[in-house]
């Protein structure tokens, strides 16, 4: 099979709008993960909606793992029937609806209600948001050269963490007052009169992640070429779409690089999300960290993580993509020995003992300090190994064909997704600690870089 040459054909040419529509697909998508799963509502769950951050953890693990669950099983399936049926931009419209809803109705999970609520919402947005990604991605292929996938994939990514750090930064500013002072990072009165004491610094993030969404997807539906549309019902695009992706499976025994890219990934990526999902409500656990801390620490990483995107983005059209995301996942196993190695008092397991004084103020400690640290090398990291792996994968299959794959692409972040979030939960449940928990998530990282290493680049090449 020629790719480069199917890729050629199947490729219109794109407008410089079209292609920022696209790109802005990332800057809309990115506060959810920012403000929702990883900074600010996700540490609210553990510790504030629940007097028991143990428990807290351990539910929110399993949550992740259900919604992990479902994505893996329904992602190659809804891939394939992309293909056959043609256009995206449907599916992402229906999913988006889901996705905002569910958003929205976070806004009711006041402290002390029942979790079980606000983590149904949460598993329900998470789907979302992952299939519109699936369709999404499958898009690229069709609007830009070979030659310009990384580059643009690692800008699109950059976009995305300066849209969440920017509605990270107005929660912290203008919305989430200090549980002690009530004031905000900017020494303001908290806007609409939110209250830090129920919960509504946290809570607000839900519609507002809603309504940046809603916005900022719309240049991508108004701009952004689609696939044309086939010539079936959506019945038939299913059953054709099925048959397509039994083939696609099959295939794989022939394409040998692509199934080992796959299975990397799939061990690598559960690393990483788990360590996206789970380090800020490890550091509210260990620390006490509230809304202001915990969205300072997403700024600090975002600010970090755009300037790692943008100079993968120029290293990925020199170097490979397979070299970033190798140097990438090198840079998070070794951040998340030094996240899980620190606690009050010491780092590196203990082996560098720390003053326990509190100089005042935010991240006072020595050991608060040396876990931001840590933090700095996930920033620089956690962009590059995700955008890299999608154009990876871009410069690997055809146009017509990126639907399927990259519904496996999604089957392989997410096959195994319950495992990192169910380790640490089950493992922290067992032991009574969640650092020993956060330990899992070094294997995953390890093994995925492993198998890696080993993998021909692009795909398609004999390995």
């Amino acid at each position: 099979m020629d790719i480069t040459s199917a890729q050629a054909e199947a490729r219109p040419k794109t407008s410089r709008l079209g292609i920022a529509g696209w790109m802005l697909f990332d800057w809309a998508a990115q506060p959810f993960f920012t403000v929702i799963t990883t900074f600010i509502f996700a540490p609210y769950f553990v510790s504030r909606l629940t007097a028991d951050p143990v428990h807290g953890q351990a539910v929110w693990g399993y949550t992740l793992a259900a919604s992990g669950i479902v994505i893996a099983v329904l992602s190659p399936v809804l891939g394939a029937i992309a293909d056959a049926s043609g256009p995206r931009k449907p599916w992402i419209g229906f999913f988006a609806v889901i996705k905002i809803l569910s958003l929205v109705l976070l806004w009711f999970a006041v402290p002390g209600s029942p979790l079980i609520y606000p983590a149904i919402c949460l598993a329900l947005a998470t789907v979302a948001a992952e299939f519109s990604i699936v369709f999404n991605d499958s898009m690229m292929p069709r609007l830009v050269s070979e030659e310009e996938v990384g580059r643009i994939s690692n800008i699109a990514w950059a976009l995305g963490y300066l849209g969440g750090m920017i509605v990270l930064i107005a929660v912290i500013a203008l919305l989430a007052g200090n549980p002690v002072t009530g004031k905000t990072a900017l020494g303001l009165d908290p806007l609409f009169g939110l209250d830090p004491a129920k919960g509504e610094d946290a809570r607000i993030t839900g519609p507002i992640s809603a309504a940046w969404y809603l916005i900022f997807t719309l240049p991508m539906f108004l701009f952004t070429p689609d696939a044309t549309r086939a010539a079936m019902s959506l019945r038939q695009a299913t059953t054709s779409g099925l048959a397509d992706l039994k083939g696609t499976l099959g295939e794989l025994k022939q394409r040998a690089g692509i199934l080992r890219f796959l299975i990397a990934r799939m061990i690598f990526q559960d690393g990483v999300n788990g360590l996206l999902a789970l380090g800020g409500t490890f550091a509210a656990g260990m620390f006490g960290w509230q809304t202001m801390e915990l969205g300072l620490y997403g700024i600090i990483l975002n600010v970090v993580a755009i300037g790692g995107c943008l100079y993968a983005s120029w290293l990925d059209a020199r170097l490979g993509s397979k070299a970033i995301v190798v140097t990438s996942l090198i840079c998070l196993t070794l951040a998340t020995l030094g996240i899980t190695s620190t606690g009050p008092g010491f780092t590196l397991f203990g082996l560098v003992p720390l003053p326990n004084d509190d100089s005042g103020g935010l991240f006072g400690t020595a050991a608060e300090k040396a876990y931001i640290v840590y933090g700095l090398l996930v920033g620089i990291a956690f962009g590059p190994v995700q955008a890299s792996s999608r154009s990876y994968l871009a410069r690997s299959v055809a146009a017509d064909e990126a639907g399927r794959y990259f519904g496996l692409y999604a089957l392989s972040g997410r096959a195994t997704s319950f495992l990192a979030p169910a380790s640490v939960a089950t493992i922290t449940v067992m032991t009574g600690s969640a650092r020993i928990g956060m330990m899992a998530l070094v294997a995953f990282l390890a093994a995925g870089l492993i198998i890696l290493l080993r993998t021909p680049y692009p795909a398609y090449r004999p390995a």
